[in-house]
């Protein structure tokens, strides 16, 4: 059985990471996969993982943050990106196409039916659902409305994200090692930041950093706001959109990691989680049970109330009353850590669940 994934975005995080999760389910049951990606995309993450994939056309605009003009133009866009998508999907003589959220989505679905091959569309944003739940069987992921909703149509399921495998086996040691190692090379201060004996709290908007995130972190370790930073550990990962973010932060008070590779053992160290309101990181935090705080509006403005679909869990906050959310959540912490045991093993599913749709999906060709 033989599977074509289309895939939005450049190929470097995100997306791409949710599609890599989804071919390896696959792959571990048998099917072959083959990957599509824009003329643009670097794609790196497939690359760093040996893959290669074929160049079609997959218009990006019509996601969450897009303007009705820039959907009206993708839309055009998405039309020749489909038929390109056609002619790849004969070529290939798939069983199945699995288009991956927003233009992916959208061309891989309008694709398939142009070929006349089952497909599946992972589906996130307002534009992928309106499209793909006329066209084909669709996965839901919590961010849109549709997975709220108590009547669904009956091609679609509702499901969490496909996470990376052994993403809950980190080692608290290496991590431990590791943050002693980082903080020791603190330039201003010339000495240890990280204190083992103290709670430790992650700030993260993902693999880029968002100006907000920044923000946050530094009204944390402001002594004119709060005494958080003396009676916690406070560490900011990610890599900043703009350089000038890092400006904001006092490096004397928090252990800025940037981009790193052992983010679960990192989770099995940390007490509390400040993520943003939307994306895989706060469902990584649930299956590895870890408390979190939702800080509302990073990306864009966007807002997806994911302290309501991991009620208990996963406390929401603005930046404004972000400190004071901090010290009531570490208070509450065995409370929302039973809370993420009950969300752990549904999310912990969910690759299986996927991969089953997708391969029930084939075998109507």
């Amino acid at each position: 059985m033989k599977a074509l994934l289309v895939i939005t975005g450049r190929g470097l995080g995100g997306d791409a990471v949710i599609a890599l999760n989804i071919i390896r389910s696959l792959e571990k049951k048998g099917i072959h996969c083959e990957i599509a990606l824009d003329y643009d995309a670097p794609g790196l993450i497939f690359k760093k993982n040996s893959y290669n994939w074929h160049k079609i056309s997959i218009p990006q605009a019509g996601g969450h943050a897009a303007t009705k003009l820039a959907t009206i133009k993708a839309g055009f866009k998405t039309i020749k990106a489909s038929i390109e998508a056609r002619k790849l999907i004969k070529k290939l003589k798939v069983d199945v196409v699995v288009g991956i959220i927003g233009g992916g989505a959208v061309v891989g679905c309008v694709g398939a039916k142009l070929a006349k091959i089952p497909a599946v569309g992972v589906i996130n944003t307002p534009t992928d659902t309106k499209v793909c739940t006329r066209l084909n069987t669709c996965i839901a992921f919590p961010e849109i409305d549709l997975f709220r909703s108590k009547n669904i149509p009956k091609n679609v399921h509702k499901s969490f994200y496909p996470l990376t495998s052994g993403i809950t086996d980190g080692d608290k040691t290496k991590a431990l090692a590791k943050l002693k190692e980082i903080s020791k090379k603190n330039i201003k201060n010339e000495k240890n930041l990280f204190d083992e004996n103290k709670p430790s709290i992650l700030f993260s908007s993902g693999s880029s950093l968002f100006e907000l995130m920044v923000k946050a972190i530094s009204n944390a370790s402001n002594p004119e706001l709060s005494d958080l930073s003396d009676k916690y550990n406070l560490l900011l990962v990610g890599i900043p959109l703009e350089e000038e973010y890092l400006d904001l932060i006092e490096e004397s008070k928090i252990i800025y990691l940037g981009y790193i590779d052992w983010i679960k053992d990192l989770y099995e160290l940390i007490d509390l989680a400040i993520l943003t309101d939307d994306g895989v990181m706060i469902q990584e935090a649930m299956a590895c049970e870890l408390p979190t705080i939702a800080l509302t509006r990073v990306k864009w403005g966007r807002y997806h109330n994911m302290a309501g679909i991991f009620s208990g869990a996963v406390v929401e906050s603005s930046i404004d009353e972000l400190n004071n959310k901090i010290e009531e959540s570490i208070t509450n912490l065995d409370e929302m850590k039973n809370k993420a045991k009950e969300y752990s093993k549904q999310i912990l599913l969910s690759n299986e669940k996927i991969s089953k749709i997708i391969i029930d999906e084939a075998k109507n060709k």
